[in-house]
């Protein structure tokens, strides 16, 4: 549902250009694809995905299939064979939105940078009964620091915050406790933050960075993390921000290698699909995440626009406190364009 809103958007930018267009190509994976084919996607998949510029992805997962069974199959197959492995998650904070933050949060802004190809995501591990017995399975699930993963990823970051008002990276880890993957991390940032010297520079465990997305907000800028902790914080930040509705994502091969991957953060959610109330702003603002990728920046910041102007003044879904439908956000978002 979501999805198909974000196609109309674009397809009205397009309509009203001169310069560009859209030519898509619809692919019916996921779990229905999976009750009637026991795969999540065609075998033949990433080389039918290989051909395109983008990806526009909506959400995975439903009741009937399991979570790691959805998730393996479609979308880390996509993100782990293509490696975009630089995964970015603005956290906006949105006009006419209201905050569970008690505080004034029109200046907030930062953006997650998530390892994206390894970390605790790698797929690495297992699971034994090693000769013990029922009752006594052993899982052993191993995340994967590798210095090349972490040097792109940080250094991404960095270059990043570059482009920013505040020019900060906040690196988070567990090192205290994670003593060998993550103290690579720490190792290869401090590295990395010697070629810097423009950018202040931070390193902040998980717990401490979990209370300062709440307590401290304006203090953060580009929080880069590994793949877990990343996803976790995202979600947070989304949350504070009103909504995971309202979240988008892109999953990025920088060096352009293979096609990336752009989605809104949040999930299927089964409990409201196929009724029309679906909140399409993540969906609309990934979309704008892909026109900055497919060299569109100018069409990207007006479409983030006409999301502001309808958050501050147009109907809401019912996620963030209004009673609209999505086809009702959507053709406001439209006319904001045209505005």
């Amino acid at each position: 549902e979501v999805i198909a809103a974000g196609q109309q958007v674009l397809e009205a930018m397009a309509n009203g250009s001169r310069g560009y267009g859209f030519e898509w190509i619809h692919y019916p994976w996921g779990s229905a694809y999976y009750a009637e084919h026991g795969v999540m996607m065609d075998p033949k998949g990433l080389e039918m995905l290989q051909e395109s510029d983008a990806i526009y992805f909506g959400a995975v997962g439903w009741e009937n299939v399991p979570d790691h069974t959805s998730l393996w199959g479609l979308r880390l197959n996509i993100t782990q064979n293509f490696d975009q492995w630089a995964n970015i998650r603005p956290v906006k904070f949105l006009p006419g939105i209201e905050s569970p933050l008690r505080m004034d949060t029109s200046a907030l802004d930062w953006i997650v940078v998530r390892e994206n190809s390894e970390g605790e995501y790698a797929g690495l591990g297992g699971r034994n009964l090693s000769g013990r017995g029922p009752g006594y399975e052993v899982a052993v699930q191993t995340a994967l620091f590798t210095e090349t993963g972490c040097e792109r990823i940080i250094r991404f970051a960095f270059d990043l915050a570059l482009t920013r008002d505040v020019p900060k990276v906040s690196s988070v880890t567990k090192s205290n406790a994670q003593q060998y993957g993550m103290v690579l991390w720490d190792e290869v940032f401090r590295r990395v933050a010697a070629d810097y010297p423009e950018v202040e520079t931070e390193s902040v465990l998980v717990d401490a960075m979990s209370a300062r997305f709440v307590l401290a907000p304006q203090s953060l800028s580009v929080v880069v993390a590994s793949n877990l902790f990343a996803d976790i914080l995202s979600d947070l930040g989304s949350a504070l921000a009103g909504s995971l509705g309202l979240a988008a994502s892109a999953n990025l091969n920088p060096e352009r290698r293979f096609p990336s991957m752009f989605e809104p953060v949040h999930g299927s959610a089964p409990d409201i699909a196929g009724r029309g109330i679906s909140n399409p702003v993540g969906a609309i603002a990934s979309a704008a995440l892909m026109l900055d990728h497919l060299g569109l920046p100018g069409e990207a910041r007006r479409l983030e626009a006409a999301i502001g102007s309808v958050t501050a003044s147009g109907p809401k879904t019912r996620d963030v406190g209004g009673a609209a439908g999505t086809q009702e956000v959507t053709d406001a978002v439209i006319a904001a364009l045209a505005q």
